[in-house]
């Protein structure tokens, strides 16, 4: 995957920040994972301010995304891969 607009994307919320997108996660999301920046999901690398939380809903993955000179964004992105993945390698708690 080339571009994040290859996704098929939901926007949760739009022009926030990186602790606006996890305490939006850990308030709307039973199953919380907690990652690093640099950790790569979609063949990209997330950027933040740690820790990062990524939500699973069932099979989607929310996650904060920055697009430069546009903001960050928490998008919504079903991939029952991605989630499987997120759930191994992610911390449960900060």
């Amino acid at each position: 995957m080339g571009c994040v607009e290859d996704l098929g994307y939901e926007v949760l919320l739009s022009m926030a920040s990186f602790r606006e997108c996890r305490k939006y996660v850990e308030k709307h999301f039973k199953e919380v994972y907690y990652v690093d920046p640099g950790f790569k999901i979609f063949e990209k690398r997330i950027i933040g301010v740690p820790p990062i939380a990524l939500g699973i809903d069932g099979d989607a993955v929310i996650l904060p995304y920055t697009k430069p000179c546009h903001g960050t964004y928490l998008l919504r992105v079903v991939s029952s891969d991605d989630v499987v993945m997120v759930q191994k390698k992610g911390r449960e708690k900060p």
